[in-house]
């Protein structure tokens, strides 16, 4: 009859397998923050796009004629709601950028924590 192997009889196994798990998680982690650090490029330049149509806005004369893009049809709009409207995207890009930057660095913290995981186990 065949004997089965415990841990205690390969601690070296059990230790390799920890490390290729934990490889595999950094992998995970290190894919997810790459997808987030692109969604954040994008956000980046949404709000640089928003913020200089929303300068070029505000140094038109209060009577200038404004269009407004919606899909691809151009609209006539007033320029104190185009502003309004253009004001409040900016907040919530803000808003997303805020929030993309949080995951971010728990991301990196998780990042580092397994890092060390996988380093310390490589030194056993």
């Amino acid at each position: 009859m065949a004997k089965k192997e415990t841990r205690e009889e390969h601690p070296e196994k059990s230790a390799e397998h920890r490390a290729q798990e934990s490889i595999a998680q950094l992998q995970i982690i290190e894919q997810n923050l790459q997808s987030l650090l692109m969604q954040k490029q994008a956000f980046q330049f949404e709000a640089n796009e928003t913020s200089s149509a929303l300068d070029e806005l505000k140094k038109a004369k209060p009577n200038t004629e404004v269009f407004k893009i919606v899909g691809s049809l151009m609209f006539r709009s007033d320029k104190n709601d185009l502003e309004k409207d253009l004001q409040r995207k900016m907040d919530i890009i803000n808003l997303r950028l805020k929030t993309i930057e949080k995951q971010e660095e728990e991301l990196k913290n998780n990042l580092l924590s397994h890092r060390d995981e996988i380093l310390k186990t490589l030194k056993k």
